[in-house]
């Protein structure tokens, strides 16, 4: 295995820890921004509908210019522009500079995530073994420096706006300096240069077998897509729910309570990291099938259960069910049809994306109907759907069991 593809996979870790890092410093500043520009929460979840619909335009549009132009130009480009703008929310004073500045802020971040995404699946693809996960669990580490280095900030005296302005100051850096061990070719140079030196099929015929192909991924992209945006919906709820569910319905102190999502996330940062090995072996189907079902045994025992440590034991499943789920979904995505991983990916991810935002929304909606702990019943549905619906993954699951090539 060459230098260059460690090298590669290693920078894809920066690229993660940096999106991870500046979405979480935006999140560890919202209580000092939103009282400093004097809104509701009501306010807030409105504006952060801006922010997902930045995102979600962001990741079409970098989708189609990674196929076009290389993961190696858009991802310093989109990483640099997503590090720049971090400090935009932070200078807000007026609602409507916010919401331009979510907006713009959501639209850089977008185009990160796809991009870095995109260059993942082709690692993998180099590699000739499952190594997405990994990167999904470093995306949760960069959000576990933020709390920490927004916390030392604080703690400092620092504004939100020059705690912000500093990590994108460094976030910039960071994105110009890791660039060149990016890989240069794209998977459509790669899957070319492949068939010129086997002699398999002209040019034209080449052509005709990548447009037929891409037709019969088609459909399977968007059921993988709403795949994603179910298992994203549950994560999202659990990011909003979970601490209020032990303190409004099991009457948990809010420290307490905080240890809920705490539990959520290590279990699911975890699960990423082993979920590669059990992939390697297993298969990607497997993972989908067996997590989503684990998914939906925790998530049921949070919603059944009237005891604290059944709460805390069903989070904990939720999250190590839940952990595979979404790499599998991405790098399917990716592999689908190499000539157009960005844009596949993109509508992966950003369909996923809709997910998170809308699960809070789903469930505080469901909490005028029902109390909070049966609400959580539609998540458990969605994972039962989910586990079923895996057999989609069958075709992607041998590619999880080649060798890597002597070339790398």
């Amino acid at each position: 295995m060459s230098y260059s593809l460690r090298a590669a996979r290693a920078v894809t870790f920066v690229y993660f820890v940096l999106c991870g890092t500046v979405v979480g410093t935006w999140v560890v500043h919202i209580p000092a921004i939103e009282d400093r520009v004097g809104i509701s929460h009501a306010t807030l979840g409105g504006l952060l509908v801006l922010l997902g619909l930045g995102a979600f335009i962001g990741m079409q549009v970098a989708g189609r210019l990674t196929d076009r132009l290389g993961a190696r130009t858009v991802i310093p480009a989109a990483g640099v522009l997503c590090s720049a703008t971090l400090v935009l929310p932070g200078l807000a004073q007026e609602p409507w500079v916010l919401a331009a500045g979510l907006l713009v802020f959501g639209f850089c971040n977008g185009c990160l995530d796809v991009s870095m995404n995109a260059h993942a699946v082709h690692v993998e693809k180099s590699y000739g073994r499952p190594v997405m996960s990994a990167f999904h669990a470093t995306f949760s580490v960069g959000g576990v420096l933020a709390a920490l280095v927004g916390a030392a900030a604080a703690s400092a005296g620092l504004s939100p706006a020059a705690g912000m302005a500093a990590m994108g100051a460094l976030g910039v850096v960071i994105a110009l300096v890791s660039v060149r061990a990016l890989l240069p070719a794209t998977p459509t140079a790669v899957d070319t240069a492949t068939a010129t030196n086997t002699g398999i099929g002209t040019e034209a015929e080449a052509g005709k077998g990548q447009a037929a192909k891409r037709r019969s991924a088609g459909g399977r992209i968007w059921a993988l897509a709403a795949l994603s945006l179910m298992v994203m919906l549950c994560e999202g709820a659990a990011n909003d729910w979970s601490a209020l569910h032990l303190k409004e319905i099991l009457g948990a102190s809010a420290s307490t309570a905080a240890f809920a999502y705490g539990t959520f996330a290590a279990t699911m940062t975890i699960g990423r990291l082993l979920a590669d090995r059990l992939v390697a072996r297993f298969g990607s189907m497997a993972i989908l099938r067996y997590g989503a079902a684990t998914a939906a045994v925790g998530i049921t025992i949070v919603a059944l259960c009237p005891w604290m440590w059944a709460a805390f034991a069903g989070w904990a499943l939720f999250g190590l069910g839940l952990s595979g789920c979404v790499p599998q979904l991405f790098s399917a995505a990716g592999h689908a049809d190499p000539s157009a991983a960005g844009a596949n990916v993109s509508r992966v991810a950003g369909l996923g994306y809709v997910g998170m935002l809308a699960g809070p929304a789903v469930i505080g909606w469901l909490t005028h109907l029902v109390a909070l702990n049966h609400a959580f019943v539609l998540l458990t549905l969605l994972c039962a759907v989910t586990a079923v619906a895996a057999g989609i993954l069958r075709k992607g699951s041998d590619r999880t069991r080649e060798p890597a090539t002597s070339s790398h």
